[in-house]
């Protein structure tokens, strides 16, 4: 795997062959110019040993064929010695050739069985994510997920959108880790909040269901062996104004447990951060001193024609050359005049050239607005 966590792709065939015949040229004129006895054609056996590590199977076997092939016509050539030590040498080629055409196997056999694990876990969380876009009586969401490619495993971002008798309630969420255990903590919330959503009329009232569950699947994971994991989420509900009130702003109500506050992109092109509390992560409610409320009720407005846009940090981490992280407030500035529905894509594409196409980390984009 490279160092986004993709799996490799093999070089050309057309540069595996200018390659080799180009080291072969090279050994076979400098074992002529040394003039001496010492058999430095040998050191081509090195070629079907790097290709076992980039290549496919075939290339290796071709460059395996070349380089015997090589050596013996040399050996026919430059006899190094009597007969027995010349099939001594064959014998133990073959053998060495043999060897790193079953490791480059391997390797691929390997690689293949990662995409299909990492494919079946990113199909696996895309059936508990609801699809989008999602409209309610209250909203309008956009909004993008993006897989990461590391160690053939998934992320754990999560998000969800439910209209409730309470008005639209909105969640957004990473957990901490990858792979399978992270997708179960994942679902693990996911549930919770659509039982919740429902059921609890205030929205402390569903956060604390959330960290009830996450508490619970922990419990669950250490009976199992696994690890502990927290929760970053961000909890909103949204009811449209109705009536005489039909252009005036919407009140957004908004719960955070350590998750990345959101933006208000307003209509004239401002970017706001929203100042959400820090909180306390899901799962983590337990280790935090028990003063004050851990997770206050933070109320802001929407305008009419305002985006919220909701963020993981897949856009917020991205990293440049330099190590500067992508500039989230200016990057949403730029797209001001970006469509709404087109406004997460245009947000990702731009972190992902920030980033030269380097993605550390789940992405997802959430675009809020007013109902049409």
């Amino acid at each position: 795997m490279d160092s986004n966590g993709t799996t490799p792709r093999a070089p050309g065939n057309r540069t595996v062959a200018l390659a080799v015949l180009a080291a072969t040229a090279a050994v076979l004129l400098v074992q002529v110019a040394s003039g001496t006895s010492a058999r430095l054609v040998l050191q081509l056996v090195l070629l079907p040993a790097l290709l076992a590590g980039l290549g496919t199977v075939a290339q290796t076997v071709a460059a395996s064929v070349w380089v015997t092939a090589v050596i013996v016509i040399h050996s026919v050539l430059f006899p190094p010695g009597d007969l027995s030590a010349r099939l001594g040498t064959l014998l133990v080629l073959i053998a060495a050739q043999a060897a790193v055409i079953g490791l480059c196997a391997r390797r691929v056999r390997r690689e293949r069985q990662l995409s299909r694990i990492r494919q079946s876990a990113v199909a696996l969380q895309r059936q508990l994510l609801r699809p989008l876009p999602v409209t309610t009586p209250d909203v309008r969401l956009d909004g993008l997920y993006r897989p990461v490619e590391q160690d053939a495993m998934v992320g754990g971002d999560l998000y969800d959108v439910a209209d409730t008798p309470h008005g639209t309630r909105v969640l957004v969420g990473d957990v901490q880790g990858k792979g399978l255990p992270a997708i179960g903590t994942g679902f693990a919330v996911l549930s919770a909040f659509r039982e919740a959503a429902f059921r609890e009329a205030h929205l402390p009232a569903v956060a604390d269901a959330l960290e009830a569950a996450v508490e619970r699947h922990n419990a669950y994971a250490v009976q199992s062996g696994e690890q502990e994991r927290f929760v970053t989420a961000t909890v909103l509900c949204v009811r449209g104004p109705g009536g005489e009130e039909e252009r005036s702003a919407t009140e957004v109500r908004a719960v955070n447990c350590g998750h990345l506050s959101p933006y208000l992109l307003h209509p004239d092109g401002r970017v706001e951060p929203v100042p959400l509390d820090p909180g306390i992560p899901l799962g983590l409610a337990a280790l935090a001193a028990p003063a004050g409320d851990l997770r206050p009720v933070r109320r802001f407005a929407l305008p009419g024609n305002g985006v919220l846009v909701l963020l993981t940090d897949g856009i917020t981490e991205a990293q440049d050359a330099s190590g500067t992280f992508y500039p989230v407030e200016r990057g949403l500035a730029d797209l001001a005049a970006t469509p709404a529905d087109a406004l997460p894509e245009a947000l990702d594409r731009r972190a992902r050239r920030w980033s030269g196409g380097h993605s550390r980390d789940d992405v997802t984009v959430l675009a809020l607005r007013r109902a049409p």
